[in-house]
């Protein structure tokens, strides 16, 4: 059976949607989505086109649109009722929240899971690599172009996130024909992916989410490096006995630092660990965690308000 969501909409102000977002997680939403329209005229680096054109008629014309989605059930008219009370509340606190015009449809389940797709489009995201989402048809631009198709489903990572980025740049850099690689928190698989399509000679690629073990399995296959990659069900470096020429993993600053003496006993002497997901002001202290476990940082990249570190076994 099809479920039906109820998706709750609000066009308001900049300034309120801290407080509106607020409203619709205490109703029972699980998360929001939030359209604001300046985001289509906001200035951004370019360096490799990772940002692609947004569509204006995605976003309003002014203000913020957030979005909420509770199941649709015979209870719904009162949880309405009660989000536009407790929004007209908001006025007591001096919060401008516009028109007040709450507005309210009902999606199906499967329309709801694929509305994203028209905001992920084909993006270069190095001087080589190009994320190409698999509904979309692309040809390359240049004979060294490589390709990573990729249907995110429900794992995190569609590849175009700045951590993803320089990953995936630091990749190209330091990963030569026959390394071994391990991708730490695979998500989607697209490091992973990106490594074998460089040369790798074997790559493991681990989460501890099941989601997206499944999901970077069927991204392998779809990029036919399945002969080079595998996937696996795995906490960090827990089940990886092997040493490796290159370590990568895109995960959180306090998740790196916790286990920078396994990355170290893995990482083969004079090879890499690159890691990301790291916002920039845990820079130094990421830093220092890798030189207390031995590593000698080699580089460190820098793209909007995140980081990531190209590490050396001596």
């Amino acid at each position: 059976m099809q479920v039906k969501w109820t998706e709750i909409s609000l066009l308001t102000t900049n300034e309120a949607v801290e407080a509106v977002s607020n409203v619709f997680h205490e109703s029972g939403a699980s998360g929001v989505v939030i359209e604001d329209s300046t985001e289509v005229k906001k200035e951004r680096v370019d360096q490799f086109g990772e940002i692609y054109d947004l569509n204006p008629n995605d976003y309003p014309t002014a203000g913020v649109v957030v979005k909420a989605y509770l199941p649709a059930s015979s209870f719904i008219a009162e949880t309405v009722e009660e989000i536009k009370l407790a929004l007209a509340n908001l006025k007591n606190f001096d919060i401008n929240i516009g028109d007040e015009m709450l507005q309210t449809a009902l999606v199906d389940e499967e329309d709801w899971a694929t509305a994203w797709k028209q905001y992920y489009h084909p993006v270069k995201i190095s001087e080589r690599f190009t994320i190409v989402p698999t509904w979309e048809d692309y040809k390359p631009v240049s004979t060294d172009e490589l390709i990573i198709e990729l249907d995110p489903g429900m794992a995190f990572g569609t590849g175009t996130h700045p951590t993803t980025v320089m990953c995936l740049q630091a990749l190209e850099k330091v990963v030569k024909s026959g390394d071994s690689v391990v991708d730490v928190g695979t998500g989607s698989g697209v490091l992973a992916i990106g490594a074998a399509l460089i040369g790798a000679g074997k790559v493991h690629a681990l989460d501890l989410d099941e989601v997206a073990v499944k999901s970077a399995q069927e991204n392998v296959e779809l990029n036919k490096v399945n002969d080079v990659v595998e996937v696996f069900h795995g906490n960090l470096l827990d089940s990886i006995n092997e040493p490796a020429d290159v370590v990568v993993g895109n995960l959180l600053a306090e998740i790196i630092m916790s286990f920078t003496d396994d990355a170290f006993s893995i990482v083969k002497p004079g090879g890499k660990y690159i890691t990301s997901g790291i916002i920039g002001f845990k820079k130094d202290e990421v830093k220092q965690s890798l030189e207390n476990s031995g590593f000698e940082i080699e580089e460190v990249l820098m793209m909007e308000d995140w980081v990531a570190i190209i590490a050396k076994r001596p």
